[in-house]
């Protein structure tokens, strides 16, 4: 049974730190033989929400919104991949999000959170953990934590240092606990309608 993981990532920064983590989770998938897939919110380029994908008539949302959608009911997870920006979420991730809703329903979630400090996310986090779960996903226990960013991962997402060992110590148990998720939810979808 193949899996297939959206890994979403939201900095509109110039110099943007958490697209380490995004390459991170998304070759660690790989290297489980995983179909995983970085969705980055800054090269998809949505507008500020508007209108919500549901809002268009069937085939006239905007082409990236309309692939998107695609995208995300075709996924059987995610991965939010969540900077924390004054102890708040990411406004480019947020507003990604926000475009969609039945779409995401009956799949599960991870968050992998980081920051340039030493709480590595934690907060932003914890906010998502609400949101995503209001969105209609089941936001698995599991998270991963990067922080400082830039002395536990290396340009090329590699691991660096002791928080690089923490991190490659973290990903088995959040991985397992995703895909263990997936495969329930999956099955489950196949064996009864979902109720709404």
């Amino acid at each position: 049974m193949s899996n297939r993981i959206l890994v979403f990532y939201g900095s509109y920064r110039s110099d943007r730190l958490g697209i380490r983590l995004a390459h991170f989770v998304v070759e660690r998938f790989r290297g489980r033989g995983v179909d995983v897939e970085l969705i980055d919110a800054k090269a998809v380029g949505l507008t500020m929400l508007d209108r919500m994908y549901k809002e268009y008539p069937k085939g006239g949302a905007p082409p990236p919104l309309e692939k998107l959608a695609s995208q995300i009911r075709e996924a059987d997870g995610f991965v939010f991949i969540t900077g924390e920006y004054n102890w708040g979420v990411q406004p480019g991730l947020k507003n990604l999000t926000d475009h969609f809703l039945e779409e995401w329903f009956w799949r599960p979630a991870a968050i992998a959170s980081y920051s340039a400090g030493r709480f590595a996310g934690a907060r932003a986090a914890t906010a998502w953990h609400g949101t995503l779960s209001e969105m209609g996903m089941v936001v698995v226990s599991s998270t991963m934590a990067a922080g400082p960013i830039a002395q536990t991962l290396s340009v090329e997402g590699k691991p660096i240092g002791e928080g690089g060992k923490a991190l490659e110590q973290a990903f088995p148990r959040f991985a397992d606990d995703l895909l263990w998720w997936m495969e329930a939810a999956k099955m489950q979808r196949a064996r009864k309608a979902p109720p709404y």
